[in-house]
């Protein structure tokens, strides 16, 4: 378990403040990253503020932050994709079962055991729920994580793991729906 700095809101009408929150070890088939960038989204805002409570309520304390970059400092044993120093990034998923239906035709985003990058219940009982990117690290699960080129602009990256997300989601509801009729 690592202590990390991260920001955090402790209730709705908080402001984001700087704090302390436990990250777990990677296991087996985890990946650990330094995060350099991490974008704002409306779903933080949302989130942080518990404008969705009737969907989704907020556990406070909340730390946001789904469009990750940042650079992979230690790999489990079983990771085969990554490995240190490798540029990747995260969105807005961070582990699922990967044996229901969804996650064997590779839609893991309508995985009923998804776990989201923050405010899910954090199967891992490192906190009650999971931390999001606005801190200085994070433990994923090796097959949320995408490799990032090299060459392109880290900052200008993080805001497109959510919209890339976003319409692979909208992608996944078609299929699944063509596929219940």
């Amino acid at each position: 378990m690592n202590r990390t700095k991260a920001y955090s809101a402790g209730s709705a009408t908080s402001p984001l403040a700087s704090t302390k929150i436990n990250r777990r070890d990677p296991t087996t088939r985890d990946v650990q990253i330094e995060i350099l960038f991490c974008g704002i989204c409306h779903s933080d805002l949302h989130s942080v503020r518990n404008e969705w409570s009737t969907i989704m309520p907020t556990d406070y304390p909340i730390v946001p932050g789904h469009e990750i970059v940042g650079r992979v400092t230690k790999v489990g044993a079983g990771v085969t994709k990554y490995q240190p120093g490798d540029l990747v990034g995260v969105g807005c998923l961070v582990e699922s079962d990967h044996t229901c239906p969804q996650c064997k035709a590779n839609l893991e985003n309508l995985c009923p055991n998804q776990v989201l990058t923050f405010n899910s219940p954090d199967k891992h009982k490192t906190a009650p729920v999971t931390y999001g990117g606005y801190s200085e690290r994070i433990v994923v699960d090796e097959h949320f994580v995408l490799r990032v080129p090299t060459n392109l602009n880290l900052a200008g990256v993080a805001p497109l793991l959510c919209a890339g997300i976003t319409t692979y989601r909208a992608r996944a509801w078609r299929i699944s729906w063509s596929n219940w009729r």
